[in-house]
């Protein structure tokens, strides 16, 4: 996946001793990755999950070329609809690097709250969590998904339904 141009690429920035950095987010992680491969990039305590910069950034590209290939295009929006967890990082991380959006959802909301989000967003995914604390979403988002008809897939992470590819046992 290549980069945008630096014609397409847009900033503004107002004063700062620090300059901007010139690169997308993807690039930024190439740089860093290949600069201090083996340093630690993500570790989560709670999931026995690390990765070191260089695992990082080939999980991502994994995760960025899956959302592809299940039929998500640059400047489609995909909702994330859990707590934090390592998932969440890589997902944020791969649609940049596919050119999507990522639209969070807060995980306290309720049906009629993910509905209107999910609509006013425009999302043609939402990645969840199948359950988080006393509310289960799996069935929230089965009682609002008749409303949504941009909504094409809801992949619930850690299932066998979750077609995005989640390395190291996610």
């Amino acid at each position: 996946m290549s980069g945008p141009t630096a014609e397409m690429v847009s900033h503004t920035s107002g004063g700062s001793e620090v300059p901007l950095l010139d690169e997308t987010i993807g690039t930024n992680l190439h740089r860093i990755a290949a600069r201090w491969p083996d340093a630690d990039a993500l570790i989560d305590l709670a999931q026995d999950v690390r990765y070191t910069y260089s695992e990082f950034d080939a999980t991502v590209s994994q995760v960025a070329r899956a959302f592809l290939q299940v039929g998500l295009a640059k400047g489609d929006r995909v909702g994330i609809w859990a707590p934090n967890n390592a998932e969440w990082v890589l997902i944020q991380y791969a649609t940049a690097r596919a050119g999507l959006i990522m639209v969070n959802i807060n995980p306290a909301y309720r049906a009629q709250e993910l509905q209107y989000a999910l609509r006013q967003s425009g999302c043609r995914m939402l990645i969840a969590v199948p359950a988080f604390k006393a509310s289960d979403y799996r069935s929230i988002i089965s009682s609002v998904r008749g409303q949504l008809p941009a909504l094409e897939q809801a992949v619930f992470l850690g299932t066998e339904d979750c077609p995005i590819y989640w390395p190291k046992g996610l």
